[in-house]
């Protein structure tokens, strides 16, 4: 056979993501390329001719989760190309870290690289047929392939972040905002709905930017004029949705002035009144030695004007406890935040040291032991906060998304209101529905009355 021949044998590739939501998108990227080339994939290392690893270099712990799965995927492959966040990093000798630790990796490329990685593929194992993007099988048209379940998927609107945040790394992996043009975003956001996805996940670094690094430039969908705005590509995702019954949730909003504008729309029920909104402290010193783009007290006064416009909004959000310098009045001040502000939802990392990051030089770092005794207690007051707040839902009738479904519903489920993000949040347990009649499947919407809490969780019967 001569080497222009078409092989026989369909190569499969190995594929492993790592990481968070944004990571996930890059991942469909690089496999909707992957089938649309004629390249089988897999989640496992056997039996595969190569295998790609998508990591994440964000904290020490995901550092390690990422060399530690490269090392396994060299053990038993033998051919692996390595992209994502770690590798962009740079190791103890200044070279690539992966390449210090893993030398024998075929081709190391940073985040949001699918033509390098395609490129790396095509060197080590060359393409079966020429791409046909509309044939990939299990794909969501021009929206191509998901990692997520059917009924619900992440829009990623941007890359990288303009702030220099003291305790991130991700701008020196990811680089500076990049908007994604506003007629892709919401091509592929139809492409979605159309294919049966019930709910809408937008993400990227900081969704609130969206459309400043090209001055909120106007593009088109549909054929109208659209400005790339988080306003406008809000009010257009609500109206995409709105023929299809289907959900819109934003995440990684800072609270800007502009936020202010969407709030209205949440009250109107054109996206969902939920906000992922990543505060991460209070007390304005702290926010300050952050580098944090807004002050503590306006955020408290953007909140309860939030909840004035809009009283079923859900906030969630993640702080840090223990950063270099805090004092116990500016942790005190941060546990009467969550107090106040009512934060439904509230995570909560014990600062730690991560490579790169300017606030490993500030003074005043705390010992590991204080960091992790205020985290616990952010952790206790946050549950008593939440946990209140679920409460009142109690007696309520609320609309769930399904994510898992016994006997059709016959013998209960687990699925999702609109306070719940999925992997994120909490959960409401579906009980068997009172009607013989009732049933439900994964991913349709029903209707729950709320009997009772289960920790974090709701408990509901189907009616």
């Amino acid at each position: 056979m001569s080497e222009a021949a078409t092989p026989t044998k369909t190569p499969k590739v190995g594929f492993v993501s790592l990481g968070c939501p944004k990571a996930l998108t890059d991942s469909e990227l690089i496999l909707t390329q992957l089938s649309a080339e004629g390249y089988e994939t897999s989640k496992t290392f056997q039996g595969a001719d190569l295998v790609i690893v998508n990591t994440c270099g964000f904290i020490d712990d995901a550092v390690k989760e990422s060399l530690d799965t490269i090392g396994e995927a060299l053990a038993e492959n033998g051919k692996v190309i390595v992209t994502g966040c770690l590798g962009a990093k740079a190791g103890k000798e200044g070279d690539n870290l992966i390449r210090e630790v893993h030398p024998s990796v075929l081709a190391v490329t940073g985040p949001h690289a699918t033509d390098e990685v395609m490129n790396a593929v095509h060197t080590h194992l060359p393409k079966p047929h020429d791409p046909f993007i509309d044939l990939v099988p299990g794909a969501f048209g021009e929206a191509g392939l998901k990692l997520t379940p059917k009924h619900y998927a992440y829009l990623k609107i941007s890359e990288g972040c303009n702030h220099r945040c003291t305790f991130c790394i991700i701008p020196s992996m990811r680089g500076d905002l990049v908007s994604r043009p506003i007629g892709d975003v919401l091509k592929e956001a139809h492409a979605l709905f159309a294919g049966g996805v019930k709910e809408l996940l937008v993400i990227s670094q900081d969704t609130s930017a969206y459309g400043v690094d090209v001055k909120y430039r106007t593009g088109f969908w549909d054929g109208k004029p659209v400005k790339t705005r988080m306003l406008e590509l809000v009010q257009a995702l609500g109206e995409i949705a709105k023929p299809y019954g289907a959900w819109v949730r934003l995440h990684y909003v800072y609270p800007y002035p502009s936020v202010d504008e969407v709030i209205p729309l949440m009250a109107t029920g054109a996206v969902l009144p939920y906000l992922d909104v990543p505060l991460q402290h209070s007390h304005p010193d702290v926010l300050k030695r952050m580098k944090r783009p807004a002050s503590g007290e306006r955020n408290l006064e953007r909140i309860q004007r939030w909840r004035e416009i809009c009283p079923e909004l859900v906030i969630r959000s993640t702080f840090i406890a223990g950063f270099p310098g805090e004092t116990e009045e500016e942790f005190q001040h941060l546990l009467d935040f969550i107090r106040e502000a009512g934060i439904d939802r509230a995570g909560c990392f014990a600062y730690s040291d991560v490579e790169g990051a300017a606030a490993n030089e500030l003074p005043g770092m705390l010992p590991l032991e204080v960091r992790e005794e205020r985290r616990s207690r952010f952790m206790a007051v946050a549950e008593e906060v939440s946990i209140a707040r679920l409460q009142r839902r109690v007696g309520q009738t609320m609309q769930v998304l399904v994510d898992k479904s016994i006997a059709l519903g016959k013998k209960g489920g687990v699925g999702r209101s609109y306070a719940d993000a999925p992997e994120i949040d909490a959960v409401v347990h579906l009980l068997p529905p009172e009607k013989i009649s009732k049933t439900y499947k994964v991913g349709e919407f029903t209707k729950a009355r709320i009997v009772g809490t289960q920790g974090h969780d709701l408990v509901g019967v189907p009616v």
